[in-house]
């Protein structure tokens, strides 16, 4: 019998509007799984910033608040300190997370906050027109880098994921991918241990998915997913970077 697949109850019945082969619609179903499997719906509180992620808040079906660029780690820091019994979680892009943001999701990790967040890394600014972000990768191009991004004046690609899992404070750090059936299964784990470690009070947690943007790299859906594994996969490795409650 094949199995019935149903919306989420903490996924709104409503269109997604996406581009065609983006990979948020794919991370939002992931999460909002993870949510309605764990029982955790009622306690749940989400954070949207701006760019392509600010859309989480039109789809969660659960409370949300959107925080302005940047700003979702230091919103989530405070509304856990106020009600440590609510989940909360952020949603958020390269650029919010890496460049606007850089100094809130560090010193939130550090610190050890008990939050999660879930980064989606597509390599540009998807919202604004496909800029350069901290984790286009050299040679990439950008309606800012037109013949690729070059290190001599643009610097490297920012791996975040490894940066955070220096700190201290973090405990439990993976980078999935939403490119394929087996990538999506492994990321949903990742998901699931991340919200998990929260509920058991063990500290900060980040799950990094990297995803396709068809539109702003200029490639069809199908080109986009290979261009995904043959390139972004080789800069930024799949697996666990840091699982500081279970180093077996």
């Amino acid at each position: 019998m094949k199995k019935k697949f149903t919306r989420p109850e903490s996924l709104k019945n409503v269109p997604f509007r996406y581009c065609p082969g983006c990979g948020h619609s794919i991370a939002h179903r992931l999460i909002a799984e993870v949510i309605d499997e764990l029982k955790i719906r009622e306690i749940t509180i989400g954070i949207a910033p701006v760019g392509c992620a600010v859309f989480a808040y039109d789809y969660f079906d659960i409370d949300m608040l959107e925080i302005p660029h940047g700003r979702p780690p230091a919103a989530a820091t405070g509304m856990k300190r106020v009600c440590p019994d609510k989940v909360i979680f952020a949603y958020q892009g390269d650029g919010d997370l890496a460049a606007i943001g850089t100094a809130e999701i560090i010193h939130a990790a550090n610190r050890g906050e008990n939050i999660t967040i879930f980064f989606i890394n597509n390599a540009n600014y998807g919202m604004t027109g496909g800029q350069m972000a901290p984790t286009t990768l050299i040679g990439q191009r950008t309606t800012t880098t037109p013949s690729g991004r070059k290190s001599e004046l643009a610097g490297y690609p920012i791996h975040v994921s490894e940066l955070l899992a220096v700190l201290e404070g973090s405990a439990f750090i993976a980078r999935g991918s939403l490119d394929s059936y087996k990538n999506i299964v492994i990321t949903k784990k990742y998901i699931e241990k991340a919200f998990k470690y929260q509920l058991e009070g063990k500290g900060f947690s980040l799950v990094e998915m990297l995803s396709p943007c068809p539109t702003d790299w200029g490639m069809t859906p199908e080109k986009a997913l290979k261009w995904l594994r043959e390139s972004m996969m080789k800069e930024f490795k799949l697996g666990v970077i840091k699982d500081k409650w279970n180093n077996a």
